[in-house]
C-alpha cells in the first residue's frame, strides 16, 4: 500500500498541509535544537528566535524533501510560517 505522499504510480503526490506544518516543525527542531512541534501557522518567523543561517537551512531541507527551490525574492515577505507554507505550496502546485 503506497504512503501518503506517493501515489500509486510511484510519483510524489502534493503533501497536505498539516504534512507542510509537520516537515517545518522537525526541520527547525533539528536544525534549532530547540522544541518546536507546537508552533503554529501565524506565529511570526522573527518569534522563534532562528537565525538567518538557521533560515537558511531549514529552507534548504524543505527545498530538497519537496524538490522545489524557493527564490529569494519569494522569500522577502515572507514573516510567519503560514507565509512560508505558502511558498511552499505554490512550487508544489
Amino acid at each position: 500500500m503506497p504512503s501518503t505522499m506517493q501515489s500509486v504510480n510511484g510519483d510524489r503526490a502534493r503533501p497536505t498541509r498539516a504534512e507542510l506544518l509537520a516537515s517545518f516543525r522537525e526541520t527547525a527542531t533539528e536544525v534549532v535544537e530547540k522544541d518546536f512541534h507546537s508552533v503554529l501557522e501565524p506565529i511570526p518567523i522573527a518569534q522563534l528566535a532562528i537565525d538567518s543561517l538557521g533560515m537558511l537551512e531549514i529552507i534548504g531541507s524543505l527545498e530538497r524533501r519537496y524538490r522545489i527551490q524557493l527564490p529569494d525574492e519569494a522569500l522577502a515577505g515572507v514573516e510567519t510560517i503560514r507565509d512560508l507554507l505558502d511558498e511552499v505550496e505554490k512550487r508544489l502546485a
